[in-house]
């Protein structure tokens, strides 16, 4: 762990250093033999925040622009944590530049761009690891609630069940993520964390999408350059999947009030698996042979990872995201969560928000941007 780079060191460069750069930042220096040798952001003050990350002294450049980024030879690895709406255009000379790539979710803000950068990932070479940032997957609880249902221990699953219950969004510059034309809308922004859950969950195809939502509380009030603001705030979302499955989701954004800000539940025909994050508890529930009787096993238990160097903003699971993507980077192996994930996740986001504007269900097989994508691995 050292701000230094060596022989050996995978040199990261940032592109996009407010509140998450800054995040990413801090994950990597708990690394292993890991430096940030360059960032890019047009925004000075955050530039400023970058350098105190990684030390007043430490030797940093910066730069405005991606491209002078890439031009500058300084980085092996780029993380993309700049604001939503800037992702298409930055990712373009990215995925081009044959760095290895981290991408902060969404992927993009329409399904069109997703799709479009799904396609260019394609035709890259296997050695380039780009990787899509969904590090709820890597949040504790989670990761022992998907080993729980690969062992069989809910059987075949049925129902996913997510609530979040939160506090509302978090200032950023120039209050970009107050509009939805810069963030996806909540569903794609916030929600593409759910929705990959529930993909990985189900094990399947998300089909079909019902969505109502409002703004309700939140940022009613809030009106920049004459635009007020129209993020929701609040949202039910139920998804079906191919293999019968489905999934819902209850997010609410003026609920801090709360002792788990997030309560993921999974049922199957053999059982029931609860994760409770803030409190990082898991309870498996297994169903008895007579279902009559009022008797059932359930135990509950703390999950920790001793592994984690750095907690952050998330318990420790962008630490984890990193150190996965690190040692793809070393091995040769191919990403484990891929711009295929990042645009199903965030298809589901957009099919919702469709729904939501319609009033009727949504087909995801309808929607042009999806024909041909493949799913899976």
């Amino acid at each position: 762990m050292s701000s230094q780079a060596s022989d050996t060191s995978i040199r990261y460069g940032v592109v996009g250093v407010g509140m998450m750069g800054v995040e990413h930042i801090q994950n990597i220096l708990a690394l292993d033999d890991c430096v940030v040798t360059a960032v890019a952001d047009p925004h000075p003050p955050s530039l400023d925040s970058a350098q105190q990350a990684v030390g007043a002294d430490a030797e940093l450049a910066k730069f405005g622009t991606v491209e002078e980024l890439i031009a500058s030879g300084l980085c092996d690895a780029l993380v993309i944590a700049s604001p939503n709406f800037t992702h298409h255009d930055i990712l373009i000379p990215a995925i081009e530049s044959g760095l290895h790539l981290l991408i902060e979710k969404p992927l993009c803000t329409t399904l069109d761009d997703c799709r479009e950068i799904a396609d260019l990932v394609a035709t890259r070479p296997v050695e380039q690891v780009i990787w899509m940032g969904l590090e709820y997957r890597y949040m504790p609880p989670l990761r022992r609630l998907m080993v729980e249902i690969e062992a069989g221990t809910t059987g075949n699953v049925k129902m996913v069940a997510i609530r979040e219950h939160r506090f509302p969004f978090l200032v950023k510059v120039d209050n970009w993520n107050r509009f939805s034309k810069n963030t996806g809308g909540t569903l794609v922004e916030k929600c593409c964390h759910f929705f990959d859950l529930m993909i990985q969950a189900t094990a399947s195809r998300p089909v079909r999408v019902m969505a109502s939502g409002s703004q309700d509380v939140n940022h009613l009030e809030e009106v920049y350059k004459g635009e007020r603001s129209d993020i929701l705030d609040n949202a039910y979302v139920i998804v079906e999947f191919e293999n019968g499955s489905r999934g819902m989701l209850d997010l609410c954004m003026f609920a801090e009030a709360s002792k788990n800000e997030r309560e993921i539940v999974v049922v199957g025909d053999k059982g029931k698996l609860e994760a409770l994050d803030t409190e990082s508890i898991v309870r498996i529930g297994e169903r008895t042979a007579d279902i009559w009787s009022g008797i059932n096993v359930v135990s509950e238990e703390t999950v920790e990872d001793a592994s984690i160097r750095h907690q952050g903003l998330h318990h420790g699971a962008s630490y984890l995201e990193h150190a996965d993507f690190v040692d793809a980077i070393r091995s040769g192996r191919p990403a484990d969560v891929t711009v295929l994930d990042g645009l199903w996740s965030a298809a589901v986001g957009f099919a919702a928000h469709r729904s939501l504007e319609i009033g009727l269900p949504i087909v995801l097989d309808d929607l042009p941007q999806m024909a041909g994508i493949g799913f899976g691995r």
